[in-house]
């Protein structure tokens, strides 16, 4: 078999077999690297919630990030990786503060379990939260919606949006407290059904 180059392009099994797996590894890291992204903001803030200063967080967050690599083969299901990540940065803010114990004052273990508890329980009503709020404002009609993705827009001025839309600076901000009074209903009512089910 010919390339486009003019030079043979034969393959041996072998040379498949390592494709293959080439193929396989590059695939296992592009998983990795999605869920990673997905849940970095949480685990991060997870992190700083246990230890002492936003370098130490940085530190074992590297070393974080580096354990959930080696030992993501072990994960059984990549629904259960939220959770299994943050038991591996808990663990990993354990040793680092015990291992920093004799450098300065720290948290003991039970605080710090307590601690991780609250951070883990708080990141995952903050994600339900965020759920319920994107699917009420798709539920808005679609010039509300527009008005509140503007308005909340970084560096978007209500009064300069109200000149350019032909309102008053005061009438905006009355639509906008009337949209988030329904946006605020309709959040509680998911997040209430969702309990419910």
């Amino acid at each position: 078999m010919a390339s486009i180059f003019g030079r043979d392009c034969g393959k041996s099994a072998g040379d498949e077999r390592v494709l293959r797996v080439t193929l396989i590894e590059r695939e296992r890291q592009d998983l990795f690297l999605r869920l990673y992204v997905e849940h970095e903001e949480a685990l991060r803030g997870f992190v700083r919630s246990l230890v002492p200063t936003l370098e130490d967080a940085r530190e074992v967050m590297q070393e974080v990030a580096a354990v959930l690599w080696k030992k993501f083969e072990a994960l059984e299901s990549i629904e259960d990786f939220r959770r299994w990540a943050f038991g591996v940065a808990r663990f990993e803010a354990f040793n680092f503060n015990r291992a920093r114990q004799r450098e300065r004052l720290v948290f003991d273990d039970e605080l710090l379990s307590l601690l991780a508890h609250e951070a883990e329980s708080e990141g995952e009503n903050q994600e339900r939260e965020a759920r319920a709020l994107e699917q009420c404002l798709q539920k808005l009609p679609e010039a509300q919606r527009a008005l509140v993705q503007t308005a909340y827009a970084p560096g978007v001025r209500i009064d300069e949006l109200a000149r350019a839309s032909g309102r008053s600076a005061m009438s905006l901000y009355k639509s906008l407290h009337r949209i988030r009074i329904a946006l605020v209903d309709c959040t509680r009512l998911v997040l209430a059904k969702e309990a419910q089910a």
